[in-house]
C-alpha cells in the first residue's frame, strides 16, 4: 500500500461549492442568532427561515469548517440504546417521541435532500453494522431485536451472508440497516445553508462569538468586526465550543475522527467492497467504518488522537482497512484527514437552555449525519413555539464532566488504548 502525504479534506476537495458570504463588519438586529454553521445549525436555519424568522448564522471559520465537513458522512440511523432504555434515560414522554423520531431519521434526512434539491451524493443503500466479539454479538443482537420489535426495518446477518453484504471476510455477524445511507457532509451543509439563505437567512464567515451578554431584554454577541442583537441566540458549535457560555464545553470529550481515501476501486473490486454501496461499521471501541464517495473511491476512517492523521493514526487506519477489506489491501491512499466528534457520558445529544433566549444543541457522538438533522428540527421548533413536552429530547440543565479537564488532556491516550482494548477482545472473544 503506497503512501502518499496529502492532507487534504477529502470534502472539501470534491463538495459542491461554497456559498459566497463574507464576515459581519457592522450590526444587526435578528429574531435568532445561530452560532455555529454546521449541519445542526444549518438545519435550525432553514427550518426558523422557511417559517419567516429573521436569522444571522455565525462561524469563526466557514459554513461546515468542523465535523459537518470533515465527517465519514455515513447515516447510521439508531442509537446505541435499546427503546426502552432511551425511555428510562429520558422518560416515558420524551422516550416514545425520540424513538419514534428515530425510526423516520433517516428517511426524514433523504426526504430533506429532495425537497431542498441538495447535491451531496445521496445514496441510501443500507447499513451493515458488524460485530467484531462474542460480546458484541449479544449486544448488537439485542439492540437489533428491540428495534425491530419498535418498526425499524432490521435484518440479522451470520456467516457467509455477511460478506455477501459488506465484501469483508472479517466478521461473521451483522445487523443490516435498510434506511442506513451515506452523504457527501460538506455538501449537505452547504446544501442547508443555501436553503435557508434563499429563505432569507443571513450567514457569515471569519466571525467568532467574542462575548454574548443580555442587554435591555435581549442578547448582544460582539464579535471582532460586528455585532448581532437577538431576541434569541441558539449555540451549535459542538465539538469546536469555546467558552462563550461557561459550562458548555465541558460537558462533552472532544474525540478524534481520522479518515482516509483511496484511489478509485475497479469494477471487480467495487463488486467484492461494499456492494452495492451499502455502509458499514463495526463493535470496536475504536470503531471502523466505510464508505464509498461518489467516484467509487473508499473513504475509511477509525478513532484518532489528534486534529491531524498522526504516523500512529495512519498506520491504525491502514492496518484497519488491511483488516476489513485484505482484497484490496495494496490499494494506493490519496488523501487522509482528521475532525472532532463531541462524546457525551451517554453517548446521546443535549439540548440546554442555560437562559431565558438561549439554547444548545450538541454532543450527536458519532450519530451526526441523521441526528444533526432531528437537532435542528428540535431547535427550531422550540423556537417556533413547541411544548417541550412534544420535543424528542429533554432540555437538561449544563452539568460539566467531573475532572473534565484531566480527561481532556489524556484524550489523547484514548486511541490507542481502546486498540489495544480491542485486541485484546478480538483474541479471547471471537465471534
Amino acid at each position: 500500500m503506497t503512501q502518499l502525504l496529502t492532507d487534504e479534506i477529502h470534502w472539501r476537495v470534491t463538495a459542491e461549492p461554497a456559498p459566497a458570504i463574507d464576515p459581519l463588519t457592522d450590526a444587526l438586529d435578528v429574531d435568532v442568532l445561530i452560532v455555529g454553521a454546521g449541519l445542526t445549525g444549518c438545519r435550525t436555519a432553514l427550518g426558523l427561515a422557511d417559517k419567516g424568522v429573521s436569522v444571522a448564522v455565525v462561524d469563526s471559520q466557514d459554513i461546515g469548517f468542523g465535523a459537518s465537513g470533515r465527517s465519514g458522512g455515513q447515516c447510521n440511523p439508531i442509537w446505541r440504546k435499546t427503546p426502552q432504555e432511551l425511555k428510562e434515560l429520558l422518560g416515558q414522554t420524551h422516550g416514545e417521541t425520540l424513538v419514534q423520531t428515530t425510526l423516520r431519521a433517516a428517511d426524514d434526512l433523504f426526504a430533506d435532500i429532495r425537497t431542498f434539491d441538495i447535491q451531496c451524493d445521496a445514496v441510501q443503500a443500507g447499513w451493515v453494522q458488524a460485530a467484531h466479539t462474542r460480546k458484541a454479538v449479544r449486544n448488537m443482537r439485542r439492540l437489533g431485536e428491540a428495534w425491530a420489535e419498535a418498526g425499524a426495518d432490521i435484518q440479522e446477518l451470520t456467516g457467509n451472508a455477511v460478506e455477501a453484504a459488506s465484501g469483508s471476510p472479517a466478521y461473521q455477524w451483522a445487523l443490516r440497516h435498510a434506511a442506513g445511507g451515506h452523504v457527501h457532509p460538506l455538501s449537505l451543509t452547504r446544501g442547508y445553508a443555501e436553503a435557508a439563505m434563499a429563505r432569507g437567512a443571513l450567514f457569515f464567515r471569519d466571525t467568532p462569538v467574542t462575548t454574548l451578554e443580555r442587554k435591555d431584554g435581549k442578547w448582544q454577541a460582539q464579535t471582532p468586526r460586528g455585532r448581532v442583537t437577538a431576541e434569541n441566540v441558539v449555540l451549535t458549535t459542538n465539538a469546536y465550543t469555546t467558552d462563550v457560555w461557561p459550562g458548555l464545553k465541558q460537558t462533552f470529550h472532544p474525540l478524534v475522527s481520522i479518515s482516509i481515501v483511496t484511489e478509485p476501486l475497479s469494477e471487480d473490486q467495487q463488486r467484492s467492497v461494499l456492494p452495492g454501496s451499502v455502509t458499514i461499521s463495526d463493535s470496536r471501541l475504536a470503531i471502523y467504518y466505510a464508505r464509498y464517495d461518489r467516484d467509487n473511491r473508499l473513504v475509511f476512517g477509525c478513532v484518532g488522537s489528534t486534529d491531524h492523521v498522526d504516523p500512529l493514526g495512519f498506520n491504525r487506519l491502514r492496518a484497519g482497512l488491511q483488516t476489513v477489506f485484505p482484497q484490496i489491501a495494496s490499494i494506493r491512499i490519496v488523501r487522509k484527514w482528521a475532525g472532532r466528534i463531541a462524546v457525551t457520558p451517554e453517548m446521546m445529544p443535549h439540548l440546554h437552555e442555560p437562559a431565558p433566549g438561549v439554547l444548545a444543541g450538541l454532543g450527536f457522538s458519532g450519530r451526526g449525519i441523521a441526528m444533526t438533522s432531528v437537532m435542528g428540527r428540535t431547535l427550531s421548533k422550540k423556537l417556533l413555539g413547541t411544548p417541550v413536552s412534544e420535543l424528542p429530547f429533554p432540555v437538561q440543565p449544563i452539568q460539566p464532566i467531573p475532572m473534565h479537564g484531566l480527561t481532556r488532556r489524556l484524550i489523547p491516550l484514548a486511541a490507542p488504548a481502546m486498540t489495544l482494548k480491542d485486541k485484546f477482545d478480538s483474541l479471547v472473544s471471537r465471534p
